[in-house]
């Protein structure tokens, strides 16, 4: 039995860790992708021509062209929860499994969305940044996160998580979701529209599809306040960065934060990352060692699983696996 892991050697260390890789190495007999940058199509092509199971990182592409290419090829195992990179159409037509992993970063993100919060509010990066570069920084009124309101525009596992940080902090909590019934109580669910319009924080936490594409555009922000701050943790296809940046550099808004965008590997825009405004992290908010050992344990199991012929947890393309193990 072989198993590719496609993760690069510093992706490896970051997002899989020595207790999963253990752990599948005493199930299989594991090829790792030594070259520091992601596999091509035609790299993982050549590179999993011999193998029954690919543990895919994000950034390895599961394009249409390979799964007809790999017939020993079983399964296609991803190792995060978003696949919109993998055609699952395709593998099902060639009878390859697809799993993706469970959102093990709940917490971890959610906590990254609270430091936004305070570093919008009370200025930290700034001071920090003046006081590293030798420069005594500007002395400003903060905003008090107690009795302020705070807008979640999508009320998955995350938003749920934030909203009851929030309720502890003594935030008021409006959610903006269509697909979800808040019954929680002390938080309100309104129409996106009156969420920008009230909120003194805004966070988008909304699935990434093409029904959500560029959701905070222009006419999105123009409803938002002056005084009121933008954060992204979801995925920056639900923003024109246009547009975003026009509004910070005009100061319509106070500000935003984000750990995602339109860069490689999700990351922020560089360009708009850059703003005085503008707080930017590199797509961490679910890298700690709960969330990843989270992820990559559970793509351990997954491969125990169709080792043993069973469509694990995480399947989604089951009723089209015939190319069964087992």
């Amino acid at each position: 039995m072989k198993v590719l892991l496609t993760h690069t050697p510093r992706a490896r260390r970051q997002y899989y860790g020595e207790r999963s890789l253990n752990g599948l190495q005493a199930l299989a007999q594991v090829i790792l992708h030594e070259d520091g940058d992601a596999l091509d199509v035609a790299g993982l092509i050549e590179a999993a021509r011999d193998v029954d199971i690919i543990v895919a990182d994000r950034l390895t592409e599961g394009w249409g062209e390979i799964f007809p290419r790999l017939p020993k090829l079983r399964a296609f195992v991803r190792c995060a929860v978003d696949i919109r990179n993998i055609d699952v159409a395709a593998a099902s037509a060639a009878g390859v499994l697809v799993t993706r992993a469970g959102p093990g970063f709940v917490p971890s993100v959610a906590e990254l969305a609270i430091g936004f919060l305070v570093d919008l509010s009370r200025g930290v990066s700034r001071a920090a940044a003046d006081y590293h570069a030798g420069k005594m920084p500007e002395v400003m009124m903060g905003q008090q996160l107690a009795g302020s309101v705070l807008g979640i525009i999508g009320y998955g596992s995350i938003g749920r998580y934030l909203a009851d940080i929030a309720k502890a902090l003594g935030m008021e909590i409006l959610v903006a979701d269509p697909h979800a019934t808040v019954t929680a109580p002390g938080i309100r669910q309104v129409p996106l529209e009156d969420l920008l319009e009230r909120s003194d924080y805004v966070v988008c936490l909304a699935v990434a599809n093409e029904a959500t594409e560029n959701l905070i555009g222009a006419a999105a922000l123009v409803r938002m306040r002056p005084s009121a701050f933008f954060i992204n943790l979801s995925r920056g296809n639900l923003v024109d960065e246009a547009a975003l940046a026009t509004a910070l550099r005009e100061n319509r808004i106070a500000g935003a934060a984000m750990d995602v965008g339109r860069a490689r590997d999700q990351m922020p825009t560089p360009d708009l990352a850059r703003l005085p405004n503008v707080i930017a992290t590199p797509h961490i908010g679910g890298l700690t060692p709960p969330a990843i050992e989270s992820q990559s344990l559970e793509t351990v199991g997954q491969v125990e699983a169709i080792i043993a012929g069973k469509a694990p947890i995480g399947a989604v393309n089951a009723e089209h696996w015939s190319r069964r193990l087992g």
